[in-house]
């Protein structure tokens, strides 16, 4: 080949490749999403959480894939859920769970962490202050574990000869002592006794509703944790045991259960997404302080309430965001 032929085809050849440089779709940022609970309980959550993606800028499968990953209730199961996205590379965790954000954050303290958080996010020890919160996990902490008290005192509200009362807890759960100490001194201070039943999965609920009838208990509150994510087996049981129940979820009352009361996952999952669009965007944890969200609902199943013979008196159903009929 002449020295004038190969000058003129190596021009040629790169012109090209900034055209081919250019034809080459980029590479998409991957979120992962790490659950607790059974991740078909999330549907209204994972609903909100898209809409704050989509407020930021992403919609997944256009500009984002989202790898989702469920511990099923097993906390155990999470530092190996959290590891395999590690060793995805990941862009962002989004951790949909206090104890979910604390595994994720052992696992990790590159990827950028946001998390939905009931407990305290300081106290917990996810962040070191919620308007510098350092490091890199940033996120919403939400009123779910601190109005645990509230849901004692609104269920005696509804049966106020009721005299004794159980919790249930998850005793796996990294809150289940906190919970279980200051709900049974809401307890005491409304002249109730409170008593303790433990479930780490479903095939404990027939034993615990087997102990409440020996106790004669009127009433059951259930704590924040993973057996919740079971919403319509605790909602049947309870109803089969005629057992005024409250919970802390929305889509417990949804399945059947009585009363619900707690943090309005729609506005803090849609928060989560927020602050995800704006991390895939190049924005730190770091700087984004802990939103602090202070949206509580009561929803009352008043379906559930007339099949267990109750009345719901006016000044509570006034009270309530939602009603169902």
């Amino acid at each position: 080949m002449r020295r004038r032929e190969f000058i003129t085809l190596l021009g040629g050849t790169a012109a090209t490749w900034p055209l081919a440089a250019r034809a080459q779709p980029p590479t998409m940022p991957v979120v992962g999403v790490l659950h607790i609970r059974s991740q078909d309980t999330y549907g209204n959550a994972m609903a909100a959480f898209h809409r704050g993606l989509k407020e930021a800028g992403y919609v997944e499968g256009q500009n984002v894939r989202i790898e989702y990953r469920s511990a099923e209730g097993q906390f155990d199961r999470l530092p190996a859920l959290v590891a395999d996205l590690v060793q995805r590379q990941v862009n962002v965790i989004a951790a949909t769970s206090s104890p979910a954000a604390r595994a994720a954050k052992a696992a990790t303290s590159t990827i950028p962490i946001v998390f939905q958080s009931g407990s305290d996010a300081v106290e917990f020890g996810l962040v070191a202050s919620l308007n510098r919160p350092g490091g890199n996990l940033t996120g919403v902490s939400t009123l779910s574990v601190e109005v645990g008290p509230k849901r004692v005192e609104l269920l005696h509200e509804l049966i106020p000869a009721a005299t004794i009362m159980g919790l249930l807890i998850n005793p796996t759960t990294p809150t289940a002592e906190t919970q279980s100490r200051d709900l049974q001194k809401a307890a005491q201070t409304l002249g109730l006794q409170l008593h303790v039943l433990r479930a780490s999965n479903e095939r404990d609920f027939d034993a615990v509703f087997a102990t409440l009838a020996q106790l004669h208990a009127s009433g059951l509150v259930i704590a924040i944790d993973a057996v919740n994510s079971r919403s319509e087996r605790l909602a049947a049981l309870a109803v089969r045991h005629a057992l005024p129940t409250i919970s802390a979820f929305s889509d417990f009352a949804a399945a059947g259960g009585l009363m619900a009361y707690g943090a309005n996952s729609t506005d803090s999952y849609r928060q989560v997404g927020v602050y995800t669009g704006r991390i895939l965007k190049g924005e730190k944890p770091a700087d984004l302080p802990v939103v602090q969200s202070t949206k509580v609902e009561l929803v009352i199943n008043l379906k559930t309430a007339k099949a267990l013979g109750l009345t719901i008196p006016i000044t509570l159903l006034g009270r309530a965001d939602e009603v169902i009929e």
